[in-house]
């Protein structure tokens, strides 16, 4: 009688183990953690990789000030992966020009997915729109 309540304990224990692991990886690998769009311009887009081939891409991203200098202007890089290839053969069109992607960032990465968390998924065929900035508020330099 002992040895089967052992038994059923171990195997109780062993379910609650399996998961645990199972929920683990949706959480870390499959469940979207944010997901939104970025605009700038697309510095490059390379497919690469050693066993999995996929596309990893970079863009700039430009910006104006920050909390200690206001009048710098900063940009940013945003690295990103891109599983489908029509994507990214739009993208590879694109290279150079000021792009707006959607992209879903998961909290893991998987090897035939990227290399990198963030995942483009769509591309904005319309042009990206300019600077925020008006021209006639730029100053004026003789």
């Amino acid at each position: 009688m002992a040895s089967k309540k052992s038994g059923l304990v171990a195997f109780l224990v062993i379910i609650l183990l399996l998961a645990a692991a199972c929920g683990f990886c949706y959480f870390k690998f499959l469940w979207v953690f944010s997901d939104g769009t970025k605009t700038g311009e697309l510095n490059s887009l390379t497919y690469t990789g050693y066993l999995f081939k996929t596309y990893e891409g970079e863009m700039i991203l430009t910006g104006y000030g920050n909390k200690y200098n206001s009048g710098s202007v900063q940009s940013k890089t945003f690295k990103f992966s891109v599983s489908d290839k029509e994507v990214a053969e739009k993208l590879t069109q694109m290279t150079g020009e000021r792009v707006t992607v959607h992209y879903k960032e998961y909290k893991g990465t998987l090897p035939w997915r990227g290399y990198e968390r963030s995942i483009v998924d769509s591309v904005n065929d319309e042009p990206a729109p300019e600077s925020s900035t008006n021209k006639a508020d730029e100053p004026f330099f003789l």
